[in-house]
């Protein structure tokens, strides 16, 4: 009989965990960006300006950010699958509250909300489909999860836009309600319980991360109407560093912090950490601003526009199995770095030929390269995170790294529409252009640092020869597939 890390083939009870991981990480990675196509139906509907625009998408990846650590602390404390299912049923609800919202406001707090049931949810797909895995297999599995959430991430923009012209944006959300009813169930059946040992919530660190990030985003969004030496905007800025400082040296004093702060003496997760980040601010800023001009200066549908981003969207599908292949043969670190770069050179090529009057045959080059990087990226990116600590310590290694992409992702957006802001706006096609050119340099910039930060990963997999894993399994029969 083949010992669970001898063993090549994805069993009932890991191949279950895949789909149920996968599904839950694709609906919570897609809320992300799926707004983006829809904002101008979203914006002739409720009204709103820039910044009503900014905080539909950051309401929920903020507070999905600044509370994923805490979720995946949770999680360890009172069970995995059991908070694992409560974060869905939050994140369903909320996405019902979200479709029948009549105004902006309310429409922004019920995104919090989602933020909220993603948080608790979203790290703990990781630590479940882990644990559920064989050792031999997991590279492909874990590739196979990237690839999933990359490609979440990648169509919202194209699955928002469907759905707003053809039905009403409104049904971006209704989309969330029967997946999520139907994954409850199937989770309580289907994935095994788990805990941590001797496992702590760490409420004084949730509240200074969450009070100096919510600082932060907070003043970047409002730096352009209240201008940058406003009192609430440098009120925002100082106060929100001085606690993101305060949170730092909590998690390297305090006796369990929900972010340890002595993983980060690790290069290889100094390096994939800081990378994600990055990455996410360059693509989350782009894609939300190219979304835009596809439709207010190219003057596509929203079908249209998110058709248009297929080359750039779709290409995961293609690459990400290859490259989650190809990574558990020569490693994770040259395919990451490799797909960084060439995502970096992606943006940095639109910035070049963006015009008021581009054609889209002069778009397609970029699109294209764009694509292959973030399938290279997204692939091997959970496996050589995973590589990076000892088992005992996946749980906030996964915690950390989604909650840094969603910071990553809430500052692209707030850093490049405050830069689109500054340089052009909406008044005419013209502007929108003058804005989004700087804005695309800067979101190619970020990218190409975070490649070079992906070589600070070493070769050799830290976990490897780590202790295994303490975790606690509940003694329970789960039925096998089929």
């Amino acid at each position: 009989m083949n010992t669970p890390d001898t063993d090549t083939k994805l069993r009932g009870p890991a191949v279950w965990a895949l789909v149920l991981t996968g599904v839950a990480s694709f609906m919570a990675a897609l809320d992300n960006l799926v707004v983006t196509t829809a904002l101008p139906a979203i914006r002739a509907d409720l009204g709103g300006k820039l910044e009503d625009l900014e905080w539909t998408v950051n309401a929920y990846t903020l507070t999905f950010a600044v509370l994923l650590m805490f979720g995946a602390a949770l999680g360890d404390r009172f069970g995995r699958r059991r908070l694992f299912i409560v974060g869905l049923a939050i994140f369903t609800g909320a996405s019902a509250a979200a479709a029948l919202s009549s105004g902006i406001d309310a429409l922004i707090a019920a995104r919090a909300v989602q933020g909220v049931g993603a948080a608790i949810m979203m790290p703990l797909t990781l630590t479940l489909l882990t644990a559920a895995v064989p050792a031999a297999r997991r590279g492909m599995a874990l590739g196979i999860y990237g690839a999933v959430t990359g490609l979440a991430v990648a169509s919202g923009p194209l699955i928002g836009g469907s759905l707003t012209e053809h039905i009403s944006w409104q049904w971006i959300f209704w989309l969330n309600v029967p997946i999520g009813l139907a994954l409850i169930p199937l989770a309580r059946l289907r994935l095994a319980e788990s805990t941590a040992p001797d496992a702590r919530l760490d409420i004084p660190g949730t509240l200074l991360i969450s009070g100096g990030l919510f600082g932060i985003v907070y003043a970047l969004v409002n730096a352009n109407s209240e201008g940058w030496t406003s009192a609430t905007v440098l009120t925002g800025l100082i106060v929100g560093a001085a606690l993101v400082g305060g949170f730092i040296h909590h998690g390297f004093n305090n006796a369990n912090p929900m972010l340890p702060m002595r993983l980060f003496r690790d290069r290889g997760f100094l390096g994939i950490n800081l990378a994600s980040l990055l990455m996410f601010l360059g693509m989350f800023g782009s894609i939300f601003l190219l979304s835009q001009f596809l439709q207010g200066v190219a003057g596509y549908s929203p079908t249209e526009a998110g058709l248009r981003m297929l080359p750039w969207t779709g290409m995961p599908m293609i690459v990400a199995p290859l490259a989650g292949i190809l990574s558990d043969r020569i490693g994770g670190r040259p395919v990451v770095a490799a797909g960084l770069a060439f995502q970096a050179l992606g943006l940095g090529w639109f910035a070049a030929i963006l015009s008021a009057d581009v054609s889209y045959a002069a778009q397609l080059p970029p699109l294209i390269l764009s694509g292959i990087g973030m399938a290279l990226y997204f692939a091997p990116a959970a496996n050589v995170l995973m590589s990076t600590v000892a088992p005992a310590d996946q749980g906030k290694a996964s915690g950390t790294n989604n909650a840094l992409r969603e910071v990553g992702g809430a500052l692209g957006v707030a850093v490049l529409a405050s830069v689109f802001s500054a340089q052009g706006g909406y008044e005419s096609p013209q502007a929108f252009t003058d804005g989004t050119v700087p804005a695309l340099w800067i979101g190619a910039g970020a990218v190409a640092l975070a490649a070079g930060l992906a070589l600070l990963v070493p070769r050799k997999a830290k976990a490897d020869r780590a202790p295994a894993d303490r975790s606690v399994t509940v003694p329970e029969k789960v039925p096998a597939a089929g």
